[in-house]
């Protein structure tokens, strides 16, 4: 399947800034089942200063800075990407058993003690982050999937299952800065809210996870045409499994393993969403400031037939 990603931000500020420092990350990174085609990315206006890099996680990032004045600022990305179905999972089926794939308490064991290199670099995912807590109460819940002996892919999928039924999405309940621990006790929330959950959850069994963040193609209702410019990032995560499975995600929202499908698209990962912003910076003067964002998915085929519609 090739996607062709439109995100566009537009902040409109009241007062002039006279400087601003922004990072960007808007570019899908590379994996085993995405591969980037095209990529380009507008900055109106023109910043003084812009430069192109890695950032501690191996994401792309566009860091850019404005030494002049202005009142509006547009930041437009427009990537082309292809994704590949990978191939089944193991332990992840209705039919997996007792012996598929290593246990839970063996993929903790050799976290804990670093066995290899990649040990090593997935331990960095198992502690607490800005936005990700390690609680008794937390482990307690996962617990009742993760019993004594199971598979790790097992255990998860079936924690996720169980959280899908027991969390609600709900545009309302929760900001930007609610704390998991809220989302817990009321059990409603958004994609962003039940990814750091389910980090939590993972974490404090001593697993290591990561947050993912990108975009879920959504399909229109039956008989009804696909609205440009609706679609919204989104975010999952992704649980070590050990050396020979790697990582593996999952996605507590819609209760789906991307790996087995086409329709999720990865931007970026880290500890949590303060890592991977899509943009975040800071800026001197403004005043009031307002920021609206629009993101289109949508299949090139589709976007190219639209594109020839509408000229």
């Amino acid at each position: 399947m090739k996607y062709r990603i439109v995100h566009e931000t537009q902040y409109s500020c009241s007062e002039t800034v006279s400087v601003g420092h922004n990072e960007a990350r808007l570019k899908p990174r590379a994996t085993p089942r995405q591969t980037l085609l095209n990529h380009f990315l507008s900055i109106s206006p023109e910043p003084s200063i812009k430069s192109e890099t890695f950032d501690y996680f191996g994401n792309p990032i566009v860091r850019f800075s404005f030494n002049q004045g202005y009142t509006k600022l547009s930041v437009n990305a427009i990537s082309e990407i292809e994704i590949v179905e990978l191939v089944p999972i193991p332990g992840s089926g209705p039919a997996s058993g007792a012996g598929s794939g290593p246990s839970w308490e063996e993929i903790r064991l050799s976290l804990a003690r670093r066995h290899g290199p990649a040990e090593l670099t997935a331990s960095e995912f198992v502690f607490e982050s800005p936005r990700c807590r390690v609680t008794p109460e937390f482990a307690d819940y996962a617990r009742q999937s993760f019993t004594t002996g199971r598979p790790i892919i097992e255990a998860a999928t079936e924690l996720m299952g169980r959280f899908h039924r027991d969390f609600r999405f709900d545009q309302t309940a929760t900001t930007v800065t609610t704390p998991v621990e809220q989302v817990f006790r009321q059990r409603r929330g958004v994609c962003q809210d039940f990814a750091h959950l389910f980090l939590s959850l993972l974490r404090s069994l001593g697993l290591s996870a990561r947050y993912i963040s990108g975009y879920l193609r959504t399909l229109p209702p039956p008989g009804k045409p696909r609205l440009v410019g609706a679609d919204a990032s989104h975010a999952w995560l992704s649980l070590w499994c050990g050396s020979a499975l790697g990582w593996i995600d999952f996605d507590p929202t819609t209760n789906l393993l991307p790996g087995r499908g086409l329709d999720h698209i990865t931007i970026a990962w880290g500890r949590d969403y303060g890592d991977i912003a899509p943009l975040k910076g800071v800026f001197i003067g403004g005043g009031q400031c307002a920021m609206s964002v629009g993101v289109d998915v949508a299949e090139i085929n589709e976007k190219q037939g639209q594109n020839q519609a509408q000229s």
